[in-house]
């Protein structure tokens, strides 16, 4: 193996243990609240146009880190919508509670008092 094709596989893998985290703790708590849903529609468009690019050079360690970066933000993207979805569900179940989550019980306390 040559010397770039090492050194791109070698931050591929590096690249790809990166995202790791993210993706984990994303999975784990459901919370992506910290992320824009703007930013994740942008990534994925980027993805799409730049795979045009990606998938036209030779194969090899960057096809596998755009395949990464791809599945990465599309699954960003769908758990942003899933979860958003589900924390508002259960929200608009909840009375008290408001679209952020956070307990408004003192102000329907006060609606009810004031009637």
């Amino acid at each position: 193996m040559n010397l770039p094709v090492l050194a791109g596989t070698c931050s591929t893998v590096l690249f790809a243990l990166g995202m790791l985290p993210m993706l984990l703790k994303a999975a784990r708590t459901k919370d992506l609240a910290s992320y824009s849903l703007s930013s994740l529609v942008l990534s994925n468009v980027a993805n799409a146009v730049h795979s045009v690019y990606v998938f036209h050079l030779p194969a090899g360690p960057i096809w596998l880190l755009h395949v990464v970066y791809v599945l990465a933000s599309a699954l960003m993207l769908v758990w942003w919508l899933r979860y958003r979805s589900e924390s508002h569900g259960r929200d608009a179940r909840r009375p008290g509670t408001a679209w952020d989550g956070s307990s408004n019980q003192s102000a329907a306390a006060e609606q009810e008092a004031a009637q």
